[in-house]
């Protein structure tokens, strides 16, 4: 029996083998040799032709075929003919069709199997690699366990079974994790993509999702979506925080995730190499939530600037290190927790700038308004910030504070319309002696005293705004603590909308 008899009589068998070892679609398999046939045939009858190959899947015979497609005018003649010329063979041709000559069968020589085999097995690897990120491209967000295969700098390569490989980066491993070939190992699958090299399936264990995971997978509550974990703060190896909330009243969801002597929590600690973490009711009030989320450092007042998303908490002046946390650890991980920027300050340092905020009130007031002390300090008491606050406000209001009349509040009012109006005037003689464009001036997200500033710092045009980046914007304007980063941003988008619509039109 030659090589040929040999391959097709085993070609059944093979397929079985191959789809079963591999759990590939036995079509896949017959695809695969098939192709491997047509390429080994061309290696015998030419590259040039249109050769294919067919198995008979119920007994493994192989039909091997050259097709010549019949057109009007002939660009190729290897693989196609003229209507004129397919005539002579059978006068029913017509064109569009192909020409099917039957080819002697292949004695598969060694180059030929070699050639045959390579092309299955490039086949049934390609259709192990798409099976495999079919099974894994929608498991983003679950735990897997897996057996480390390989260490190196830069990667661990884990095992995945049956033919499956992911990588961890270095960056996704827990610092001073000690990772041996062969260890048992948990992570977070976090990415899956699909590239020419195969699948690449990528693992952390420093994610906070992974946190998140690992108390699902501990606590049945959260499983079953009684308890919420609503955000998770980490830094890997270290100290981490987890707010939770329990949808039924009855359940404490801090201590369903303690766990009877701590051992839910501690599972995950383990897990984690010996990460403390800190489990927080998480509150509906932003306020109370950071307060929590500072914890153990006890909060003496809390300010809340929603604009800026920023939160200002005030501590006893022995509460600040414990507050703060080592090298910031305890206020960065609350902010992240709660999405605020905390700003951390004693007692005694807020005692000392609100003093300091009053008396540029209050020198302010006393300069433009051209008033005494007293009434200065009372126009700051009745929540006065500003000369723009009391042009705002009716004589009836000012007349209404204590220890003012009607006479006072006239001329305070007076004096406040007459200093703004002052103002405009100048700050609108400033802007004309810059030379500013036009496109700055009349820009609607400015006001003109913030248009003035941008001139002084050399922001002449439009065009100069919007080549900014937020934080230069903020400074520029040295208003850190009036506009916020999201603020900044919008008028930096807002300056930049010419140049898409420029774009556009070109």
């Amino acid at each position: 029996m030659n090589n040929s008899d040999v391959f097709r009589s085993e070609i059944i068998q093979v397929a079985d083998i191959v789809s079963r070892e591999k759990s590939i679609d036995k079509e896949i398999v017959f695809n695969a040799m098939e192709e491997a046939i047509q390429k080994a045939g061309k290696t015998i009858y030419g590259q040039d032709r249109d050769i294919r190959a067919k198995i008979d899947r119920k007994n493994g015979s192989i039909s091997l075929q050259k097709w010549t497609l019949i057109v009007e005018n002939v660009e190729d003649e290897f693989t196609e003919i003229s209507l004129d010329n397919a005539k002579k063979t059978d006068n029913e041709f017509e064109l569009g069709e192909f020409i099917k000559e039957n080819l002697p069968p292949i004695d598969f020589g060694r180059i030929a199997a070699q050639t045959a085999k390579q092309v299955i097995v490039s086949k049934v690897r390609e259709a192990e690699r798409e099976k495999q990120y079919e099974e894994y491209k929608d498991r983003v967000g679950d735990i897997i366990l897996g057996t480390v295969k390989r260490v190196d700098m830069h990667f661990v390569t884990v095992d995945l079974g049956r033919g499956g490989e992911s990588i961890i980066k270095r960056d996704d491993c827990i610092p001073r994790e000690l990772m041996r070939q062969g260890d048992k190992v948990r992570a977070l699958i976090y990415d899956v993509r699909s590239e020419l090299r195969g699948p690449q399936i990528f693992l952390s264990r420093t994610k906070p999702e992974f946190m998140a995971a690992l108390f699902t997978q501990e606590v049945p509550e959260i499983y079953e979506g009684i308890i919420e974990i609503k955000s998770v703060a980490r830094e890997p190896g270290s100290r981490a925080k987890i707010s939770v909330v329990s949808k039924d009243t009855s359940i404490d969801p801090v201590g369903a995730c303690v766990g009877m002597r701590g051992a839910r929590v501690q599972a995950v600690v383990n897990e984690l190499q010996g990460e403390k973490i800190e489990i927080i009711q998480w509150k509906d009030n932003d306020a109370e939530f950071v307060v929590s989320a500072l914890a153990p450092a006890e909060i003496s007042k809390v300010v809340v600037d929603e604009d800026s998303n920023r939160i200002e908490v005030v501590v006893p002046d022995d509460q600040l290190s414990l507050a703060i946390g080592r090298r910031g650890q305890n206020v960065r991980l609350a902010s992240d927790l709660t999405g605020w920027y905390i700003d951390i300050m004693t007692e005694a340092e807020e005692s000392e700038r609100r003093q300091e905020e009053f008396k540029v009130r209050s020198d302010h007031f006393t300069s433009v308004l051209d008033v005494d002390d007293v009434i200065a300090h009372l126009l700051i008491a009745e929540g006065f910030d500003s000369v723009e606050d009391i042009a705002e406000t009716s004589v009836e209001e000012l007349s209404g504070l204590q220890g003012f009349d009607q006479d006072l509040a006239e001329e305070l009012l007076n004096r406040a319309l007459t200093f703004i109006e002052k103002e405009k005037e100048r700050i609108f003689s400033s802007i004309k002696d810059l030379e500013l464009s036009e496109d700055l001036v009349s820009f609607s997200y400015l006001n003109p005293s913030q248009i003035l500033k941008l001139g002084e710092n050399g922001i002449k045009s439009r065009d100069d705004l919007a080549e900014l980046d937020t934080f230069e914007l903020i400074e520029k304007l040295d208003e850190g603590k009036e506009l916020s980063e999201e603020e900044a941003g919008k008028i930096i988008m807002a300056a930049r909308e010419h140049w898409f619509k420029d774009d556009e039109e070109k």
